[in-house]
């Protein structure tokens, strides 16, 4: 089937439209570098727009109607919206659902050390990432850390102009002969991956030829006294309350255009805060609709949607609940039927075809860049182990909604047969019974430091999610 570049497709007016919409994306790439930040950023735009905290209508025992518009927060890092439409919620909700988490380094609860003249922070990365493509470049540090007496200290180093940076060192090329002889996974291993954080020696009095004075036969680590005189004085932090901190370490940068011609964005954690961003704007451009929309932006999917704030935990079906409730409705049946009724779009991105590696690629069913928007209806592995597989059925259902709307699609899988594969939320929801199908953005680059996106990409999608939430279910 031929796929056409939808570049071509674009007027004037929607070119500027196109422009608009991804000037705002980067902006939200950069307020949010972390899935803390995601939410905060995400919480003060959608509060602008009329959304209230389903938790302060509980408590105020107030009843939601058709046109209301509320949302729920966990742990500062998942979200869930909903637009609460016209029609009964047990005929289902028209749902979006994406991650914010993206691959990084994660600062270790005892993190800071000496060592050979260097101050360093332990990490531990997250997620699926090569580890050789982290070391050298500028990284900066983001995060909180909670003091015991629950102070929220707020840490963002190394964004600013004046800010400084962290590195992780690698081997000089003239000493390197063994190390090039390691497989690409051992080049660098994950112990390996800490931050140099410092160089300079705390001045103390007394010192002696530029030595500090040793206190009963034990050496002191004069570098990592610095570090802690410092996050003292600036941050008013000790070094035990590391214990109770989530600092990220990645990269440091603001997102960019890239090509001479500004086709493209580069920019860290595109995966999957692209199709965060594209479903957050999808939710707000739409007007009083007919079936319940409902937005899911959760935490923990790069290591398997676990925890309290992945997809696998209770906290999308306790919200439901709650909405039922407040919807004036509630039973275990109306919120197992409003469930199984509802039709998803789980938003995430899939591999974009590289031609420098295009042996790893089915050129007929591979998603390319300036396509337009990427549908999977599989994903998994191999032989689709873990895949959620949409049905035929629904693929024809989008397929319809897509034609009469103008957007423009393309469907692809992640990589050949027997090279690997991705797993997504997607076969999370769909253990309620609902609809589910994997949509969003060809990525290039994924999981690196630097992903490429197509601007026309990013626009699309956010037409179809738009597009998708407009209409009423498999009737």
């Amino acid at each position: 089937m031929e796929k056409k570049n939808v570049w071509e497709t674009y007027d004037a007016g929607q070119l500027a439209q196109l422009e608009d919409f991804t000037k705002e994306y980067m902006q939200f790439l950069d307020e949010g570098k972390t899935e803390r930040e995601c939410i905060d950023t995400i919480v003060n735009r959608i509060t602008q727009k009329g959304y209230r905290d389903l938790s302060l209508l509980r408590r105020e025992k107030k009843k939601l109607q058709a046109g209301d518009k509320v949302y729920t927060v966990c742990m500062n890092k998942s979200i869930v919206m909903f637009h609460i439409g016209s029609r009964s919620l047990e005929e289902g909700m028209n749902i979006l659902g994406a991650h914010v988490d993206s691959p990084r380094l994660d600062v270790k609860q005892d993190p800071l050390y000496e060592d050979g003249g260097f101050a360093y922070l332990d990490t531990h990365y997250y997620g699926g990432v090569k580890k050789y493509q982290w070391v050298t470049i500028p990284l900066a540090l983001h995060g909180v850390v909670v003091k015991k007496d629950g102070t929220t200290i707020e840490i963002k180093i190394g964004e600013d102009d004046d800010d400084p940076v962290f590195f992780i060192s690698d081997l000089l090329i003239h000493l390197a002969a063994e190390q090039m002889e390691k497989k690409a996974g051992k080049v660098i291993e994950g112990e390996a991956l800490d931050i140099i954080v410092g160089n300079r020696p705390l001045k103390v009095e007394g010192a002696v030829d530029g030595k500090e004075k040793r206190d009963a036969g034990k050496e002191t680590d004069p570098v990592k006294e610095g570090i802690l005189k410092r996050l003292k004085e600036e941050y008013d932090m000790e070094e035990e309350d590391f214990l109770s901190a989530e600092l990220e370490v990645v990269p440091a940068g603001r997102a960019r255009e890239a090509g001479f011609d500004r086709s493209m964005i580069l920019a860290y954690g595109q995966d999957d805060r692209v199709c965060a961003f594209a479903s957050l704007q999808a939710m707000l451009e739409l007007d009083r609709p007919e079936r319940t929309a409902c937005c899911i932006l959760v935490d923990k999917e790069e290591i398997g949607s676990v925890g309290a704030t992945g997809m696998r935990s209770q906290f999308f079906e306790n919200s439901v609940a709650e909405l039922t409730a407040l919807c004036g409705g509630y039973s275990d049946l109306a919120l197992r039927r409003c469930l199984a009724a509802s039709t998803m779009l789980s938003s995430d991105v899939s591999s974009a075809f590289d031609p420098s590696y295009a042996s790893s690629f089915d050129k007929k069913n591979v998603a390319y860049l300036g396509n337009g928007m990427v549908f999977n209806k599989f994903t998994g592995s191999r032989g689709k182990s873990g895949s959620n597989d949409a049905n035929a059925e629904y693929l024809a259902y989008i397929r319809n909604i897509f034609e009469k709307e103008k957007v423009r699609f393309q469907t692809a899988e992640l990589g050949k047969v027997d090279l690997g594969g991705g797993g997504t939320i997607a076969y999370i929801l769909a253990l309620y019974g609902m609809q589910v199908i994997d949509s969003g953005v060809a990525v290039l680059n994924m999981h690196a430091p630097w992903e490429a996106t197509s601007k026309a990409d990013v626009y699309e999608t956010m037409r179809g999610y738009a597009a998708f939430l407009r209409y009423n279910g498999m009737e």
